[in-house]
């Protein structure tokens, strides 16, 4: 089959490798650096990739179409993708809703999953398969990437465009509670929770249930909390009071500026993850509810590092070896179904959740689960 991948970042690169194992995949971008780290038996293009004209031409030839461009264009890529009639998997994680486009998707005959990363994307998945097992009454996710050396003052790095983690930071967070959607501030509730193997982390609300608001009304409570380096959020919260994430323009010596697009400039280079640095990803799933008659507890739980044989990042994995199990469960016609489905949508289907543990397993990702 004919793959091509949209976006060659740190985790697209990860995805157009692993599916080049299989298949013959086109990788795009418009940094000629970031392609050229891409291994002999891959086809690069340079191209600009918010220019949806070209799409067409792009695209004419494959099969399936990957997405991983950032998320301020996201939303139009999966639109211009979809108008091309093919089938096609997301990881851009734009602030859109994808399910506005499930009508243009059934209209063209294509099957889109969309957020199918780490988280979301597994949470998604997992929740996706226990629900059609159990009756659950409350959801909890909490997950994080973080470098193992911690460098002051933001003991942070960012595998992926730092502008979408400083909007996962501004954007408010919404929550299930009581069967009710409740918005809070983004950053809000924060929690000092200990881990194993990464210690103690902090908690807050940001988020990243996105298409579970609207997909599983029948949860009367779900969270989702992103984790973080204790102290990292103060340093946050005060470039917010400053106005340093503020996104309407002010005037600088007759120019025109937006702080927003101005910070993550600054911090593009201190929060760049290295092509070898050790980090790790780790999250926790929580289900309760009713299973058999009997009230039981679910955990997953995920501590995953940077993988030294592959020099591949624990983010780009965790993340992007979900998207390839996806890719090839379209394929292998686990899952045909037209329209938009965000992975819980997906899951239910017999053979399909077990199909992306499987492939994250080979891949040595692996999830434990507890019941209690």
């Amino acid at each position: 089959m004919q793959i091509v991948v949209l976006g060659a970042g740190m985790v697209g690169r990860a995805m157009a490798i692993d599916l080049a194992k299989d298949h013959r995949v086109t990788c795009i971008d418009i940094n000629l650096n970031n392609l050229t780290l891409l291994p002999d038996g891959i086809e690069t293009r340079v191209a600009d990739l918010s220019d949806t004209s070209q799409y067409h031409s792009l695209l004419q030839n494959c099969d399936m179409v990957v997405c991983a461009v950032p998320g301020f264009m996201g939303y139009k890529t999966l639109e211009a993708v979809i108008i091309q009639g093919k089938n096609v998997v997301d990881i851009s994680f734009f602030p859109e809703d994808a399910l506005q486009l499930h009508e243009l998707a059934k209209q063209h005959s294509v099957t889109a999953i969309v957020d199918c990363g780490v988280a979301p994307g597994m949470s998604n998945w997992v929740l996706g398969y226990y629900n059609t097992i159990m009756k659950i009454d409350q959801f909890e996710c909490m997950v994080g990437g973080l470098p193992k050396l911690r460098i002051k003052p933001w003991e942070y790095k960012a595998p992926f465009s730092p502008i979408d983690v400083l909007e996962e930071y501004t954007r408010p967070a919404r929550y299930v509670e009581n069967g009710h959607i409740i918005t809070k501030p983004a950053l809000s509730d924060v929690e000092l929770i200990d881990f194993e193997y990464a210690g103690t982390l902090e908690s807050f609300n940001t988020d990243g249930l996105r298409s579970l608001l609207f997909t599983m009304p029948d949860i009367l409570n779900m969270k989702e909390k992103t984790l973080r380096y204790p102290g990292h959020i103060k340093l946050i919260q005060s470039l917010i009071k400053a106005g340093f994430l503020n996104h309407e323009p002010m005037q600088v010596q007759g120019q025109q500026v937006s702080p927003m697009q101005f910070t993550s400039k600054i911090l593009f280079e201190q929060w760049k993850l290295g092509e070898a640095e050790p980090e790790f990803t780790i999250m926790k799933i929580i289900m309760k509810g009713m299973m058999h008659d009997k009230q039981v507890c679910v955990e997953y739980f995920l501590y995953d590092e940077y993988d030294e044989a592959t020099k591949t990042s624990s983010m780009s994995r965790t993340t992007g070896y979900t998207c390839t199990a996806a890719v090839n469960l379209l394929l292998k016609n686990f899952f045909n179904e037209k329209g938009i489905f965000p992975p819980e949508l997906v899951a239910p289907t017999p053979g399909c959740f077990e199909f992306v543990m499987d492939y994250l397993a080979k891949r040595n990702v692996h999830y434990r689960k507890t019941v209690s």
